[in-house]
């Protein structure tokens, strides 16, 4: 019987399969189905600081400023007393899923100012989380911000914030910087413990009848894996850190040459969401198949033996492989050029 154990930030972990941020992290009962399912850990949806903040301006103005001008309003509306907000909330559900689970619980936090992320981190670290996940969702749009600026946005955050919490933490990327590798090289001088490839930035759409901007989700596909994969096998064997790759694993063959590329963990989301918990299951069983076919004995066996650094040809994760990539096309018999 072949050994899916695996590490990551410091956690043994019973298989590399991990349950990405979802809503089905927010119900207990899920929760414990992902986890009967063969889940080897459980990333919690993201504490949002910006929704936080919008609380605290309309508690302030509903609440704390309503007798502006009228002292008698006050006794219209009292503030309540068991009042909660999202962090509130976020954190009973933390206590709530480590009290339930057997499984490490990964909290996702999406911060905007460097003393939220402070802040919060420690709060997520004081209700019991095994590790912190920074979801950091930045769009550079500003035209004065330049690729440096961007980078070390991310870098004096980190640094102020691995000196206030003790648990493993990993930072999750966006695939859009210019130099992948140098500024992964400089996130792991900072001490963060792992990185997850890639942060997936929502696209906003445009409705044609009302010209209206409007939010767009859609969830992964497999191609989008591929991304993940490439970049995870360079960086594996250049850096020593952990890497985690997330965005367009459905399966077992996408998580098996993320395992083979060097990655620890594979992240899942659409997929489950999609066909439920038991999609982990199948997933699983589909792994331990193919490794006992290819005479495998454990993930670790088979991690980053494809790498870049390991690989047969490595310029094929280069450039080169784009040329090949076009070379390969064959147009359909019924279309003419």
């Amino acid at each position: 019987m072949v050994k899916l154990q695996t590490e990551y930030l410091g956690l043994k972990l019973k298989n590399p399969i991990v349950p990405s941020a979802s809503p089905l992290s927010r119900d207990v009962d899920s929760a414990r189905r992902l986890e009967d399912a063969g889940a080897s850990a459980l990333v919690m949806y993201s504490l949002f600081e910006e929704q936080l903040l919008a609380e605290e301006k309309q508690l302030e103005r509903f609440f704390f400023n309503q007798d502006l001008g009228s002292h008698e309003s006050s006794s219209f509306l009292p503030i309540p007393e068991r009042y909660k907000s999202s962090l509130d909330n976020y954190l009973d559900q933390l206590e709530a899923l480590k009290a339930a689970l057997d499984i490490p619980v990964i909290a996702s936090l999406n911060g905007v100012s460097n003393q939220g992320w402070i802040d919060y981190a420690s709060e997520l670290q004081k209700a019991g989380a095994d590790a912190l996940e920074l979801n950091v969702y930045y769009v550079a749009a500003d035209i004065e911000e330049s690729a440096e600026l961007v980078e070390q946005r991310y870098l004096q955050m980190l640094e102020h914030l691995l000196c206030t919490v003790d648990i493993p933490v990993a930072v999750k990327i966006s695939s859009q910087f210019s130099s992948p590798l140098n500024f992964a090289r400089k996130l792991q001088k900072t001490g963060v413990n792992g990185i997850a490839l890639f942060n997936r930035f929502y696209q906003c759409d445009i409705d044609l009848d009302t010209l209206q901007v409007l939010p767009s989700l859609q969830l992964s596909s497999p191609y989008e894996s591929l991304l993940r994969i490439r970049w995870t096998a360079i960086l594996r064997g250049q850096l020593d850190i952990d890497l985690a790759v997330t965005g367009g694993f459905h399966r077992a063959e996408d998580i098996l040459k993320a395992l083979l590329v060097g990655a620890n963990v594979t992240h899942v989301c659409s997929t489950v969401l999609h066909q439920g918990p038991q999609r982990i299951t199948e997933l699983l069983d589909e792994i331990s198949q193919w490794m006992e076919d290819k005479e495998y004995e454990s993930v670790q066996q088979l991690q980053g033996s494809l790498s870049q650094k390991n690989a047969v040809d490595p310029a094929a994760y280069e450039r080169i492989n784009y040329m090949h990539a076009l070379e390969s096309f064959t147009p359909p018999d019924s279309v003419r050029y």
